[in-house]
């Protein structure tokens, strides 16, 4: 049935798709197409060596039209069906052969691989016609571009959708000339690199677009494909591309106009203002220079007014190093060139900026820097900086004020609100705030004010919003958040059913409770949420008292808890440094108390009489997984990268995890119930031994292997490939759903008259299992694939996870294994290597292998 432009939430029903363009971005986007479950046609021209005479690879509308008459006449002389072979399709094809094995991945799970078909313009345009969705991904050049679209309108069945992923071109002069159903559902949907990882989609309607159109296409990137999406008005470059590429342009001007050297500028304009480490200079060499020119030309060239033009000229730099072919990472120079010094290490050079020439990196350190750094939050770490005055001062206010005065003159020319251009920012451009979220923290009336001082003239709405009496661009209540809007009104930020988020919550005076590092949150309907804030979520005391906290007050007052937080991951793992000192010192009483402790709030989330549900995302390792283990169910988005990584620092798994590791691989191996409520196997003739290692030393090894090598999943769907999801937990295509839909799921157990597990007991392999473990060991140890610790961390594990010296198939007490936990932990705390591992990880945050 071919979807129509009035059924605005059918996103479920669009199952087929295809992409034109096998390129970066066109490979990328039919992978998370396939992601999110789609079948997917991949399409790019001919190669050449596969054209015959006269044909032009599907370029030429004309003769593409010849070239597939010709081929189908062909095909009837041959009596074949399609009749193209595997080279014809080889452009296509290559780029799905090498997307399991992309760096970064480009599928969550390398089978889904099976969800791609190869094919060429030239002998597969008629298959459009079966298709939902119909992306065009060619090179960026219009009149490439409306050659594809034609061959597309004269394909494509009424209804379907079509979208092309234009970075900023006119997405109405694409469309000029076609049909009007056509044009109807048609829209820019911009995706940005990589597809998969980005968070930010731009869906840019034409004032022909049926608007519902741009909901169905809303729904499908969000819903569907996880993505974040703002809608951009169709003018050059849309919304992020344009204030990105304008505050780059204003960095490198004021770096050369104060005199800084660019790492001094990368220094200041990368997380002392809420931006990714890249900051500037970084994210220039990454993007590439010559890419940064493409987007000011297209700006300046399609610019309405003179004042653009003049903002978007070409800075001299860029031009000089682009002439030399300095384009950045993909050429190895631009501002930063990567050597390799006469010992084999990797030597960083920076470029200075009057004479185009490399020199050695310099450290940037000031006293100004160090009073930003030691401030808590962006907006603290700007106003301190601010305050110390200097040359460091004056750069940075000049170039903040001049990006937040663009982006107040662009509010409703690029974008019909100031929130979308925010999001867009911190979407697109991983900004921890949006240039008016940054002019709120940074105080909106004060800063103001300095700007008239210096006689900047502030946009007409900014003036008449203060003028009102408003202090500030968003305001809370009610557990939702408000922006300026036209007409000095407070519009509500646009959100739907799916979506729950914590800090709107707790500026409305939701918190039920905080501490230093977690505090517990209402969400509604009496449920409550413990989130995790010390830094980098790492689990500490202060976690492990809250989760004491939480599970009594929750026990007393609240029908369930969901664990989750708004950080940039879940949690790191447990303190490390912490842990780290009180081991140096030989302090093992204090290390003992330590691991207990953590033991005993697993235990006490897992006996919960209330529902816990825990929701991840990104990175969830080591102790983070321990916390998510003990939870009814875990509720997980694709990008969420989980693992018990604790063998990387020389250590193993002491918070429940190797516990709950044993306690998984027994279900996986589909015991006997009664099993599980103590004893051991009794089967006669001594086939416990048997039944034991047949049955679960496979599903043991497994875990075994995954945690002796530190393995984390690149994904979701790859942590339950790993073994750690269990039957009950669940998978969502959006991240920001995870809080809402944990919600749910809570609610629902509560719903159905919960009732904790209980301390069931745990069959284990036992002395046997143990024996197959440490061989594996041995015959690594042996083989010289793996050093002396690491067959000392693996012989450890393998004694915990298979219950240790006792009878194979013996069902085991829960406190029975963390004791066992807990002794090889600590003396494991007590080898050499393994604080040299801690050290290393802590100073560089990568393993060492010693």
């Amino acid at each position: 049935m071919p979807l129509q432009a009035t059924d605005s939430k059918r996103a479920g029903a669009v199952t087929t798709a295809a992409v034109i363009g096998s390129g970066v971005m066109g490979a990328g986007i039919a992978a998370h197409l396939a992601n999110a479950g789609m079948r997917v046609l991949l399409l790019d021209v001919l190669p050449p060596q596969a054209r015959s005479e006269g044909e032009d690879g599907g370029a030429n509308p004309q003769r593409r039209h010849e070239s597939l008459r010709e081929a189908g006449e062909h095909e009837t002389r041959q009596g074949g069906g399609q009749g193209s072979s595997p080279d014809r399709n080889a452009l296509a094809a290559a780029a799905i052969a090498a997307m399991p094995k992309a760096t970064p991945p480009m599928l969550y799970d390398p089978a889904w691989v099976s969800r791609l078909t190869p094919g060429n313009l030239a002998d597969h345009a008629s298959a459009l016609g079966d298709v939902d969705w119909i992306v065009e991904a060619v090179t960026e050049r219009l009149d490439i571009k409306r050659s594809v679209l034609e061959l597309i309108d004269n394909h494509r069945r009424p209804g379907s959708i079509v979208s092309t992923n234009t970075s900023g071109l006119s997405v109405a002069a694409m469309a000029e000339g076609r049909s009007q159903e056509f044009r109807r559902h048609f829209a820019a949907v911009h995706f940005f690199n990589p597809p998969r990882y980005m968070k930010l989609v731009e869906v840019v309607p034409t004032g022909d677009t049926d608007p519902a159109v741009v909901e169905l296409l809303t729904e499908l990137c969000e819903k569907r494909l996880g993505k974040g999406v703002v809608v951009a008005r169709d003018t050059p470059n849309f919304i992020a591309n344009r204030i990105g590429a304008y505050g780059m342009l204003t960095t490198l001007r004021d770096t050369e106009r104060f005199g800084l050297t660019v790492e001094e500028a990368d220094a200041l304009t990368g997380p002392l203002m809420g931006r990714p480490r890249t900051a500037t200079f970084r994210m220039l060499d990454m993007i590439g220079l010559d890419t940064l020119l493409h987007v000011v030309d297209n700006v300046r060239q399609r610019a309405e007014s003179q004042r653009d033009r003049e903002l978007f000229v070409r800075p001299p730099v860029l031009e000089a190093l682009v002439a030399k072919g300095r384009l950045g990472a993909k050429s190895g120079e631009g501002f930063y060139r990567k050597l390799r010094g006469g010992d084999g290490r990797s030597l960083i050079q920076s470029i200075r900026l009057d004479s185009l020439d490399y020199g050695p990196q310099q450290q940037v350190s000031s006293p100004a820097l160090d009073a930003a750094k030691a401030a808590k939050g962006t907006g603290s770490k700007l106003k301190a900086l601010l305050a110390a005055g200097g040359r460091e001062a004056d750069f940075v206010w000049s170039t903040l004020k001049s990006l937040l005065l663009y982006s107040a003159e662009m509010a409703g020319v690029i974008a019909d609100s100031i929130s979308d251009i925010d999001r867009a920012m911190r979407w697109g451009f991983n900004w921890e705030l949006g240039p008016f979220e940054l002019w709120d923290a940074i105080g909106l009336a004060e800063s103001a004010a300095k700007m008239k001082e210096e006689g900047e003239e502030l946009p007409e709405w900014v003036e008449s919003w203060l003028s009102s009496g408003r202090t500030s661009f968003y305001e809370t209540g009610m557990g939702k958040r408000f922006y300026a809007a036209e007409g000095g009104k407070l519009a509500e930020e646009r959100e739907d059913g799916d979506t729950l988020y914590l800090a709107p919550l707790k500026a409305s005076g939701k918190t039920i409770w905080s501490g230093q590092g977690a505090s517990l949150v209402d969400l509604g309907d009496e449920v409550a949420c413990l989130e995790f804030h010390s830094p980098n979520n790492a689990i500490g005391g202060d976690i492990l008292s809250a989760i004491r906290y939480a599970t009594a007050e929750v026990s007393r007052n609240w029908r369930g808890l969901v664990i989750a937080n708004e950080g940039r991951n879940f949690s790191v793992g447990a303190n490390l440094m912490l842990l780290l000192m009180e081991a140096q010192n030989g302090e093992w009483e204090e290390v003992e108390d330590m691991i207990r402790a953590f033991q005993s709030s697993m235990l006490q989330l897992k006996r919960l009489d209330r529902p816990v549900v825990a929701a991840p995302h990104r990175m969830t390792l080591g102790g983070g997984v321990e916390a998510c283990l003990p939870a009814d169910i875990i509720v997980m988005p694709p990008e969420t990268y989980f693992g018990l990584v604790e063998t990387g620092v020389g250590l193993i798994p002491a918070g429940g995890g190797c516990k709950e590791a044993a306690a998984m691989a027994a279900l996986r191996a589909e015991w006997p119930a009664d099993i599980a409520h103590g004893g051991s196997v009794k089967n006669a003739g001594g086939t416990d031994v048997v039944y034991a290692l047949a049955r679960l030393q496979p599903q043991l090894t497994a875990m075994f292997e995954t945690i002796a090598m530190a393995k984390a999943s690149g994904s979701a769907h790859e942590a339950a490939k790993l073994g750690f999801l269990r039957p009950q937990d669940r998978i969502i295509r959006r991240q920001d759903s995870r809080i809402a839909e944990a919600k749910r799921a809570v609610l629902e157990l509560d719903r159905q008259g919960y009732s904790p597990s209980g301390d069931e007991r745990i069959p284990v392999a036992g002395r046997e299992g143990k024996a197959l473990l440490s061989l594996a060991v041995k015959s690594l140890r042996l083989g010289g694939h793996v050093s002396s610790h690491d067959a000392l961390i693996g012989s450890k594990l393998a004694h915990v996870l298979s219950g240790g010296d006792i009878a194979p198939g013996t069902a085991v007490s829960p406190q029975y294994l963390l004791d066992l936990e807990c002794e090889a932990f600590l003396s494991l705390c007590g080898e050499r290597k393994t604080q040299d591992r801690m050290s290393h990880m802590l100073a560089t945050g990568k393993p060492l292998r010693n």
